[in-house]
């Protein structure tokens, strides 16, 4: 969430003058519900966008939603922790890297300030811009160069002349994605400071991040906290945590009509409910030039206990009451873990006492999926006990999904085709994010940080022909750049999320954000965006 928004969930929802709105029926499955569009417009090319002066608001950290549904298995041994020490020659390739949004950042539009934490660092890499967006500014780069080309910007400004919550409220959890087969970039973010709380949303009308965009309002009848997109040929998919209050209502999933948001027109969405019972699902995110099956739904996980919990999404434009979600979901059993500091903080920085936050409790986006033609995957992670213990060593869970032989992802449950945690020493890994390249090459980037290291950027990878369910094998975990300071109290918020990206030009060439601090402090985060690819993947 972004700064400056009075925490939305319990009473100081209250003291912030927002009403919440009556719970929501935490029934699962029920019928779809079929939104109409509260509003939609064309923007104005961004690059002549002025932004508005930002205001000066004393800095905060934002709480997060905790649904919590269920303790998780606790103090378990991890059955496929990595612990051997990563050697040989590297096996990919540096990139170029360059600072993104963060303390002290100076771009075409000024100089950034930081107020809020945590950062939400995301971004996407398109044909030839890079566009990286935190709370709460985004700034637009030249992928080659790394020169800001528009930037620092107020999330806000995207909707100037909208009217409503989205141009009037920079609320931030923002997600910056590119539609690779239609070439378009997509902005979200939500308006919870006033209601009707919405989901905005902006399509570009070009491939040029800096030129206008299609812009969208959609209602929703609670709190939609956490919210993740996934692209896909029928729809923009979007999850949120539903919150009344402080009272958890279970998660929503909402299908965005794509096709009418590229053109400009009128949009709906079907959105389903799902019960208090799950919590923080992600959507499936396409990855390569090589669409799903003809018809194929878009799959959701989310963490279930020492299992994924699966499910399909099929949305039917032309009668949008068809349109279905998995009734119950697909159990897909993995091995048993313990949720990083029970899902909570307690990750150790140098030079302080204070922990930083795991998140733990769930899937960390994106749920990157590939169709390479004989077999469909998903690759995603998330964070775990790696010392078998809620408080110790924390790593990163990743897993490869594939479709069962001689059968799609549509038709049948996915198999774990391999599973893993990176822990190959001392130090915690965590706040990760993950995805394969065309070659069949996995790389994770994610936060590292211990009692002798500040917290850092690194990632790590494994080519295809490596040992199953091992990363590093090749090559060694890289630094993408180390941290030269702690997060001081009373902040101990990491993340919330980080980002990795193909590029679609070559889709070998991985984009990974996070943030790192440069002294010790607080409220004053730095963000890093690297580029890397393995010499195996030829463009």
């Amino acid at each position: 969430m972004s700064k400056g928004k009075l925490f939305v969930l319990g009473a100081l929802l209250l003291a912030a003058g927002v009403a919440t709105l009556p719970a929501l029926a935490a029934r699962p499955n029920e019928e779809p519900e079929v939104i109409v569009e509260d509003h939609h417009d064309f923007s104005r090319p961004l690059r002549d966008i002025e932004p508005p002066n930002k205001q000066t608001n004393p800095p905060r950290e934002i709480p997060l939603g905790r649904p919590h549904p269920g303790p998780g298995a606790i103090d378990q041994v991890d059955p496929v922790v990595q612990k051997t020490p990563t050697a040989s020659s590297p096996a990919a390739l540096s990139g170029s890297g360059f600072d993104g949004v963060g303390v002290g950042f100076t771009g075409p539009n000024g100089t950034f300030t930081v107020d809020a934490a945590p950062p939400d660092t995301n971004g996407a890499v398109g044909d030839t811009q890079y566009v990286q967006w935190v709370n709460e500014s985004f700034a637009v780069f030249d992928k080659t160069t790394g020169v800001a080309l528009k930037g620092p910007v107020p999330g806000g400004a995207l909707w100037q002349g909208f009217g409503g919550g989205c141009e009037t409220n920079n609320d931030g959890d923002p997600i910056v994605q590119y539609d690779k087969a239609a070439h378009r970039w997509i902005f979200t973010q939500f308006s919870v400071s006033t209601t009707p709380y919405l989901q905005c949303v902006a399509v570009s009308t070009t491939s040029d991040a800096t030129g206008s965009y299609a812009r969208y309002a959609f209602s929703m009848p609670s709190f939609p906290d956490y919210p993740k997109l996934g692209v896909w040929p029928d729809a923009y998919y979007i999850t949120f945590n539903m919150f009344n209050g402080s009272s958890f209502a279970g998660p929503r999933v909402c299908a965005l009509e794509r096709d009418k948001m590229l053109a400009g027109f009128a949009a709906r969405a079907v959105c389903f409910q799902l019960s208090t019972s799950f919590a923080s699902l992600l959507p499936s995110d396409l990855d390569g030039a090589t669409a799903p099956p003809a018809g194929a739904p878009n799959y959701l996980l989310s963490l279930g206990t020492n299992a994924l919990r699966f499910w399909r999404f099929h949305v039917d434009w032309t009668n949008p009451a068809s349109s279905t979600l998995t009734a119950t979901p697909a159990s897909i059993a993995v091995a048993a873990y313990t949720r990083a500091c029970g899902g909570g903080a307690c990750v150790p920085q140098r030079g302080t006492k204070n922990k930083l936050d795991s998140l733990g409790d769930r899937l960390m986006y994106r749920l990157a999926y590939r169709n390479f033609g004989t077999y469909e995957t998903l690759v995603v992670n998330h964070s775990v006990a790696a010392a078998n213990s809620s408080s110790g060593t924390t790593g990163v869970r990743w897993y490869e999904l594939r479709n069962a032989a001689t059968q799609t992802l549509a038709s049948a449950n996915p198999v774990v085709y391999q599973q893993g945690t990176y822990s190959p020493d001392s130090n915690y890994r965590w706040m990760a994010s993950a995805a394969m390249d065309k070659a069949g090459n996995v790389a994770v980037g994610y936060s590292v940080s211990g009692n002798n290291i500040y917290p850092a950027i690194r990632y790590a990878g494994r080519e295809a022909s490596e040992p199953s369910s091992t990363l590093g094998k090749l090559g060694p975990e890289t630094s993408i750049i180390e941290g030269a300071g702690a997060q001081l109290q009373p902040l101990n918020r990491w993340g919330d999320y980080s980002a990795i990206a193909l590029d679609p030009s070559d889709d070998c060439t991985f984009w990974y954000t996070n943030e790192y601090l440069k002294s010790t402090g607080k409220w004053n985060w730095s963000t890093r965006i690297a580029s890397f690819k393995f010499a195996s993947c030829i463009p």
